[in-house]
């Protein structure tokens, strides 16, 4: 795996980690670019000042907004979003320096988008972490984390100096594929993509083969995800492993609504509940209980091996549903 092992610590906490540093580093070594950039069109301290006090004032005007979608909306998609935004406004600022197309107004502009996107991040980020860590662990993780963002921030500014040696367009433009690796980390964007595919291309037949073969790569993902010393390969493995849950969820949640009769549906609806929202906790404890035991990356292996046994088992306990071909009562007669 291309992250750093740490005996009982999460997959997903690592991940964590990694999007922290690489989003501080870049932030701070876009800022060298922005701040140069400045100086060279204007050549007065005073609109540098306004560089820092522009970023802010989102950051202060938005307060209670992005604390408030903090704590409604789903934190780790806040996170990625925003990185994305920041990776788009990047590559959209390599592009125009290259072409000779940054004025002073464009800069302010970038420092605004950069604004608002960081009052996002900078709300969000912090209270994901307590998602990923138990209570009792969060003190020692907030140390790591800390510790390594202050090494991002100094080396950041650095690096930044030295890349726009070699041109502003340079700095932007690894700036952007940084922030982009980061928002694909943060959202596995396959599951977004997969959504967005069903959503014109239906499914409608081999629903039951679709199901357990869904599942199945879902656990072959994780056990490649968990053995990889690649990020390219790790992050091609997140988007499948995301694409392969949403074609799975999409399936279930369908059955249980066209094959519950209407008058129990209240009733099934409410104790399917109980287990997809639960799903998440308890698999987090089983995850860093088997993560305290074997360490996180055999724990990841041992998960994906789980999913594939029971697709296995669930094949022959259950061979109408494997063999479905539609929703409808027929097709789950086969």
């Amino acid at each position: 795996m291309f992250l750093p092992h740490r005996q009982g610590a999460s997959l997903a906490f690592h991940l964590y980690m990694l999007v922290v540093v690489v989003f501080d580093f870049t932030t701070q070594m876009a800022a060298v670019a922005v701040s140069w950039q400045m100086y060279r069109l204007t050549g007065s301290a005073f609109d540098l000042g306004l560089i820092g006090l522009i970023q802010f004032a989102p950051v202060l005007l938005l307060t209670f907004i992005v604390g408030y979608a903090a704590d409604r909306w789903n934190r780790k998609g806040i996170v990625g979003w925003a990185l994305a935004v920041q990776a788009v406004l990047f590559a959209w600022l390599a592009t125009a320096s290259g072409l000779g197309w940054v004025t002073q107004m464009t800069l302010f502009g970038a420092v605004v988008v950069l604004g608002v996107s960081g009052a996002f991040l900078d709300a969000a980020m912090p209270a994901l972490l307590s998602n990923l860590v138990a209570s009792e662990q969060l003190s020692q993780e907030m140390a790591k984390v800390t510790s390594i963002s202050q090494m991002a921030v100094m080396v950041g500014p650095a690096v930044g100096g030295v890349l726009y040696a070699l041109g502003a367009k340079v700095v932007y433009g690894t700036a952007a594929v940084g922030c982009c690796a980061a928002a694909l980390l943060m959202l596995a964007i396959g599951a977004t993509l997969m959504s967005i595919a069903l959503t014109w291309r239906p499914i409608r037949q081999r629903v039951g083969p679709m199901l357990f073969f869904s599942v199945l790569i879902f656990g072959c993902a994780t056990i490649v995800f968990a053995a990889s010393k690649s990020l390219a390969l790790s992050i091609a493995a997140l988007i499948i492993l995301g694409a392969s849950d949403v074609i799975s969820m999409v399936i279930r949640s369908t059955l249980v609504m066209t094959q519950t009769p209407d008058s129990m549906r209240g009733r099934v609806n409410a104790v399917n509940q109980v287990f997809i929202g639960t799903s998440n906790q308890i698999g987090a404890f089983e995850s860093g209980l088997t993560a305290s035991w074997f360490g996180a990356i055999p724990a990841a292996v041992i998960g994906g091996l789980a999913t594939i046994a029971v697709v296995l088992l669930w094949s022959r306990l259950f061979p109408t549903l494997f063999r479905a071909d539609e929703f409808s009562e027929e097709g789950l007669a086969g």
